[in-house]
């Protein structure tokens, strides 16, 4: 049984790849959905993303200066945190906030742990928690698409006119789960949600975008499917039960897959490989309990959407995920 194991020192690494090679597939992954916040919110998603990036690889150099530890900005994974932290935020969010998000999430995020490998929680998801809780308002504002509107007027929820032009389809969904009844009106946009012309964030509305990023990085084989598989098959089954409830308090499985930040959930920010579980049964447990916290906030819980606290509460039970998972050694289990 052990012929075909080859016995060499470390790094034991089959395939010829570098940090900065899987962050350049990331990035590439990426690119339909800043095109689409592009064609959608036009010059502000192009400013948002490029302060997020700058601000972001700047906090890193900074921290490392500080530190006196090597340059890390080479791996390219402060641009990835910044790009997604841009893709998670309002188009109308302040360049100032989006400055102060980007430090927080690599210096708070990451480099407090002591750098790219070493971080419990991931850290663009931990720059947005940090924006929500100081600036609510500023991250509840949102803007019509261009599409709609060339002039992107400021929009809120209490705006009821049109519902492409409501704050997000889930406001609408939360607005149906007290009254009992409207969610027809979110299932009806589910074309608009597939192609992105809707309210919400830089990154969460076009879920065509998103899906071509996610199909790239399973074809290049950055990500595995197991993740992405377990966080919408649990997150539909949910809201599949609900939907057979009652179909006018609560929206349609599409609906929520479509809405919010859960296909960018799924595919880049549940996947991180440093704040994810490494076995394969580990990363089914913890895309379960991604998509089905996702939508228990969603479903029964005061805040809209539940990605990024869903994403930020298993990253904190992973390193027990990893030791209940524990991988038989080769030769099977020792003797006790």
């Amino acid at each position: 049984m052990f012929k075909n194991i080859t016995v060499s020192h470390s790094p034991h690494i089959s395939e010829r790849l570098s940090t900065r090679m899987v962050m350049f597939d990331v990035i590439i992954a990426l690119v339909p959905a800043m095109i689409a916040a592009g064609c959608y919110f036009r010059i502000r998603a192009a400013i948002l993303i490029a302060t997020c990036v700058i601000s972001a690889v700047a906090t890193e150099w900074l921290c490392n200066v500080i530190r006196k530890k090597p340059n890390s900005i080479g791996d390219l994974s402060a641009v990835i945190t910044g790009i997604i932290l841009a893709l998670s935020v309002p188009p109308a969010l302040p360049v100032w906030a989006a400055i102060i998000g980007s430090a927080v999430a690599i210096a708070i995020g990451k480099m407090v742990f002591g750098g790219l490998g070493a971080n419990i929680f991931n850290p663009a998801m931990v720059g947005r928690a940090f924006l929500t809780a100081s600036f609510g308002m500023l991250m509840t504002t949102w803007t019509v698409p261009a599409t709609i509107d060339p002039s992107m007027p400021v929009i809120s929820a209490e705006n009821k006119i049109d519902a492409r032009t409501q704050a997000t389809p889930l406001s609408w969904s939360k607005e149906a789960v007290k009254t009992k009844q409207g969610a027809d009106t979110v299932n009806s946009q589910i074309k608009a949600m597939f192609k992105g012309e809707v309210g919400g964030c830089l990154g969460e509305t076009s879920a065509l975008a998103l899906l071509l990023g996610g199909v790239y990085l399973l074809i290049r084989r950055t990500i595995t499917p197991h993740i992405p598989l377990a966080v919408m098959a649990s997150a539909t089954a949910f809201a599949t039960i609900m939907y057979f409830i009652n179909n006018q308090a609560y929206i349609s499985p599409m609906s929520h897959l479509f809405s919010g930040g859960l296909l960018i959930g799924a595919f880049f920010i549940a996947t991180d490989p440093v704040t994810a579980p490494l076995s394969k049964k580990g990363m089914w447990i913890f895309g379960i309990g991604v998509g089905t916290i996702t939508m228990l906030i969603r479903v029964l819980g005061e805040y809209p959407e539940g990605v990024m606290y869903s994403v930020l509460l298993m990253n904190g039970v992973t390193p027990l995920i990893d030791r209940l998972c524990k991988p038989t050694p080769a030769g099977g289990k020792p003797n006790v």
